[in-house]
């Protein structure tokens, strides 16, 4: 199991950009996929980006494609999301979660989230 700290959010105009980091503690996230999700008021939460064990696959909801980059760096043990070009649609609770297995996410773990504010 690992915990997940995430950080990063704030409030930017559209066309800005935002990292966001996610750290975790525990002894087996350089086993796990990582990703990115989100949620904005009234929706549900959706899935935004993940990323292989080793970092060598990537996967990307079609909204975020080629907008955001997911990344990871197991020494650190983190893992960061950059979006860029960022639309007020994009406002929401971004939360980090990890899982057991990739492709399929199976969110063993799962952040508190952090905000994030597109202003028009």
């Amino acid at each position: 199991q690992v915990q997940l700290v995430e950080s990063g959010g704030g409030l930017v105009q559209t066309g800005g950009s935002l990292r966001l980091s996610c750290a975790a503690s525990g002894r087996t996230f350089s086993s796990k996929a990582m990703g990115w999700f989100r949620q904005a008021p009234g929706k549900e939460r959706e899935f935004v980006a993940a990323i292989s064990w080793n970092g060598g696959s990537t996967r990307y909801a079609d909204s975020v494609k080629g907008l955001f980059i997911i990344s990871r760096d197991n020494a650190k043990k983190t893992v960061s999301l950059q979006m860029n070009s960022l639309k007020p649609e994009d406002t929401a609770v971004y939360y980090c979660a990890s899982s057991a297995s990739y492709p399929t996410f199976t969110g063993d773990s799962w952040g508190q989230g952090t905000q994030v504010t597109v202003s028009s």
